[in-house]
């Protein structure tokens, strides 16, 4: 069957770079941002997010079935995990992202992404005793100001005045659920196969969200059923959702949550030229700016130093 294809096994993915892996899960993400703004007249976030990780679900599901069996018995040991797992990584960060995508741009919005990373650092030293440097707590400051450079379009005042788009806000919550769930990785079952692990958080956050979908019918635009919407959502349900993940958790497994986050700055780059090409979005200075800020900070935060081993939990 084709679809075999795309579901390669653990060993499988062991012997291919998880530089590689982290590279090529990024790009479907940043082609997610352009997707999610193309769909935003036409589907409501809800419903694009649900219907993601519904076929993501149903794709999933037959070739993680034993995995599942074999691993019922740790899934139910770590209960608690497994449902931060599928609340915080799946379809919640997905309705946060699609709604800021229906008030800023793809490329505000990819750029923003970018600062997760510092999010995943700060967390780390927050609840997890990781100690920063000096020169990190540097990166850490510099990065926020990038940030917030870009939420205030390149003027002070939008700051003061507390006058953000409320788009640019739903984006650094998808941030804040993302790096949680990347620092949560750490505490999976670590013997529960990846494609066990992936169809149990995607079934879990698609039931915890049904609710919040049912909800939205009565509340929200109806879906416009159209052949490109049909089309994009199949793409989200395969590639960023079933293959990503895939890649994504394997690739964290063996390099580590700071290490992969990293990977993350290149969705501005993928994503700002993308949505260049097919949306005619336009690259500010102010953009250029707050990217240039940010990946400054992360180059600091990253940085190892000689007595110490860095931040993070590096596998």
């Amino acid at each position: 069957m084709p679809q075999r294809k795309i579901m390669p096994q653990s060993r499988t993915l062991d012997r291919i770079s998880p530089y590689l892996l982290l590279t090529t899960v990024v790009f479907f993400w940043a082609l997610n941002w352009i997707v999610g703004r193309l769909l935003r007249d036409d589907v409501p976030a809800t419903s694009l997010a649900f219907w993601r990780w519904f076929t993501a679900s149903l794709l999933l599901l037959p070739f993680a079935w034993s995995h599942l069996v074999r691993g019922w018995p740790q899934m139910r040991r770590a209960w608690v995990i497994m449902i931060l797992l599928g609340v915080l990584g799946t379809s919640f960060i997905s309705v946060a992202s699609y709604t800021g995508l229906k008030y800023t741009t793809a490329v505000s919005g990819s750029i923003l992404n970018s600062f997760t990373p510092v999010f995943i650092i700060a967390i780390s030293w927050a609840f997890l005793g990781q100690r920063l440097r000096a020169s990190q707590w540097g990166g850490v400051a510099i990065s926020l100001i990038g940030v917030l450079c870009i939420v205030a379009r390149g003027d002070p005042m939008v700051v003061m005045t507390l006058s953000l788009n409320v788009g640019d806000l739903w984006i650094m919550a998808s941030m804040l659920l993302w790096a949680l769930y990347t620092i949560c990785l750490r505490w999976r079952p670590p013997d529960l196969h990846p494609l066990g692990l992936l169809a149990a958080t995607s079934i879990i956050g698609v039931v915890a969200m049904l609710p919040l979908y049912f909800w939205s019918l009565s509340h929200d635009p109806q879906v416009i059923w159209s052949p490109g919407a049909v089309t994009a959502i199949a793409y989200l349900g395969i590639f960023p959702s079933a293959v990503g993940y895939i890649f994504w958790n394997n690739a964290v497994s063996r390099v580590g949550p700071n290490k992969a986050g990293m990977f993350m700055h290149l969705i501005p780059l993928f994503a700002s030229l993308l949505a260049i090409v097919i949306l005619g979005e336009d690259m500010h200075l102010f953009h250029i700016a707050g990217m240039a800020m940010i990946l400054s900070g992360i180059w600091l935060v990253s940085r190892r130093g000689t007595s110490q081993a860095g931040v993070g939990m590096d596998a």
